[in-house]
């Protein structure tokens, strides 16, 4: 392992936690160990460190959904693959902080812009997929034809996050469980052929 992957190893996780304005210099030199000249030859800045932090968080917790729901056949089954990814996300992410996504998104938007993009960039390419499932499964005559894509995606999207948020508040994984039950019981069946 280099030592900027040492480095984010140990302070994506922090930075999660933390967020970025909680996250201190002196958090990431006693996290690594390292001198803040060792931070700061393998990264040009904060921000720097922030996002690549960011996206490592990303390829640990969102990043296997990703490649489970492409290697699923099927609309329906693809959105069903979800929801069981999402059952299991609290204890994947809890570690860590809580959903990268959503703490990035929370936390920087008036703060670091680079951040913030990558993070609403990553919920819009949320929405792109769940759209795309969805229109999929139109055109396989899986979903009505009448179904509003766009307005499901978003939807979808909402109690993913919104559920994730609560879970993390209140420490109780049940709310993303009743959450992932409404998309398979309730949401699906009524958009279903």
């Amino acid at each position: 392992m280099n030592t900027s992957d040492f480095i984010l190893d140990k302070v994506a996780p922090l930075f999660n936690k933390q967020g970025y304005i909680g996250t201190s210099l002196s958090d990431i030199t006693n996290a690594t160990g390292l001198t803040k000249g060792a931070i700061y030859c393998n990264f040009t800045n904060k921000e720097d460190l922030a996002l690549k932090a960011f996206q490592l968080n990303i390829n640990s917790a969102i990043m296997p959904l990703f490649k489970e729901v492409a290697a699923t056949k099927g609309s329906i089954n693809k959105l069903k693959a979800i929801t069981n990814y999402q059952r299991r996300y609290y204890d994947l992410v809890k570690n860590i902080g809580g959903c990268p996504m959503l703490r990035a998104g929370v936390d920087t938007k008036f703060i670091n812009p680079l951040l913030f993009k990558a993070a609403q960039q990553l919920s819009q390419k949320f929405t792109i997929g769940l759209t795309n499932i969805i229109n999929d499964g139109i055109t396989a005559n899986e979903i009505r034809k009448d179904v509003d894509a766009v307005k499901q995606a978003k939807i979808i999207l909402s109690l993913i996050e919104g559920s994730s948020l609560l879970a993390f508040t209140h420490n109780d994984q049940s709310y993303i469980a009743s959450c992932m039950d409404f998309i398979d019981n309730i949401l699906i069946p009524a958009i279903r052929k």
